[in-house]
């Protein structure tokens, strides 16, 4: 699917609060405010998006299968400052003008429409949702809406046929990981989008987990950077692609943290299929790191280790049993964070966080980060590194 955002225009209305389906409408005394919410197909994809005097459409590309949806929450919100805690609460009320997340959601919203290949289903989720009109086309929507920005959820073998034609077209967008169903479809990608310069942005929401921002805050106060590790654990994914669609994230993740790779090693830790991976990475920056690559460990988690000399950082997100950020210094626990139950999914693991460098970047006219340029070493090496899996 592809959210496509258009400049439109509202009149203020009467201080009073009215509810759509799919939206809400909150009057702040300036501009009248109103946040989406959408749910993607994914059922643990929640994103909030926002930008002054703008339109939304959505385009799904996913020709079988069900949608997974849930009805739309549309919240303003104001936060808890205690340093100790990680915690956001969501409610009708003012909004803090220090937030920048604030400040991006007190504009102007508006779902515009909604592409799906089936129109009977786009016209169904329109109604629902509260989008003006459906499409069946790309082209046909591309030519209908005076559009702002693309965010494009495609099937994998779809990325880099839509991210082109987006690009050409000079359509700022956003693209998924990993970029591309092979290295020549990722590397075309590459090549339109510096070409035509247009504005890109890769949704890799890992590296906006605000545990993991948190402790690379603090790694980086508390001394050098010596190991970094991730370890993902899955229950039964056992696809043949995993290394390359899913394992991407640690990938690009560590590369976040530690920076580029200079040379790397992969083992399989067991002989038949799904197969798990020990993948030994040295960095330009002279650190060492690890990723452990467990399909089917028989849990959802995913932790980030940062250690230097005298010093240790552990985040547990976006998934695991209590997603936390813990931070050791001088054999003591310095920092604790434990995410509660009031803390939205979206913002734990990333994805508020990346619509909110979107929305931040298109408003001061900037390019949102990160982009294609940034995010292909972390495909190219992926792909590498797999191919290398394949051929032992």
């Amino acid at each position: 699917m592809i959210f496509c955002c258009a400049s439109t225009a509202e009149p203020k209305r009467s201080n009073v609060v009215t509810t759509q389906t799919g939206m809400r409408r909150v009057e702040t005394g300036m501009k009248e405010s109103v946040v989406l919410n959408f749910i993607k197909v994914r059922t643990h994809r929640t994103e909030i998006i926002g930008l002054e005097s703008i339109r939304f459409a959505q385009i799904s590309f996913v020709e079988t299968g069900t949608l997974v949806l849930r009805s739309t929450r549309l919240r303003n919100h104001d936060h808890s400052h205690r340093p100790d805690r990680l915690r956001r609460t969501f409610r009708n009320g003012p909004c803090d003008p220090a937030c920048a997340v604030c400040r991006c959601a007190s504009r102007i919203y508006r779902a515009c429409s909604r592409l799906d290949l089936k129109r009977e289903r786009a016209e169904l989720f329109s109604q629902g949702y509260g989008f003006i009109r459906a499409c069946q086309d790309v082209d046909e929507l591309l030519a209908k809406e005076r559009l702002d920005v693309c965010i494009a959820i495609t099937p994998v073998e779809r990325i880099a046929e839509i991210g082109i034609k987006l690009l050409q077209a000079k359509m700022p967008c956003v693209v998924e990981k990993p970029l591309g169903a092979t290295v020549g479809e990722v590397q075309r990608l590459l090549e339109v989008a510096r070409a035509t310069n247009t504005i890109n942005m890769v949704s890799v929401n890992r590296r906006f987990m605000p545990l993991l921002v948190r402790g690379m805050e603090w790694a980086r106060t508390a001394g050098t950077l010596r190991y970094v590790r991730c370890t993902m654990l899955r229950h039964a994914r056992t696809e043949s692609e995993f290394l390359r669609q899913t394992a991407i994230h640690a990938l690009d993740t560590v590369r976040f943290i530690a920076g580029n790779v200079s040379a790397f090693e992969i083992r399989r830790l067991n002989p038949k299929p799904p197969h798990w991976y020990a993948i030994d990475l040295q960095f330009e920056s002279g650190a060492q790191g690890r990723i452990d690559v467990l399909p089917t460990a028989g849990m959802l988690e995913e932790t980030y280790e940062l250690v230097g000399d005298g010093f240790r950082s552990v985040a547990t997100s976006p998934f695991g049993p209590q997603r936390s950020l813990r931070c050791y210094q001088g054999n003591q626990l310095v920092i604790e964070e434990i995410t509660g139950s009031d803390t939205p999914d979206d913002v734990i693991s990333g994805f508020y966080g990346e619509v909110v460098e979107l929305v931040r970047a298109l408003t001061d006219q900037q390019s949102p980060k990160p982009s294609i340029e940034d995010v292909y070493p972390s495909v190219e090496l992926c792909f590498e590194i797999a191919n290398r899996a394949e051929e032992n």
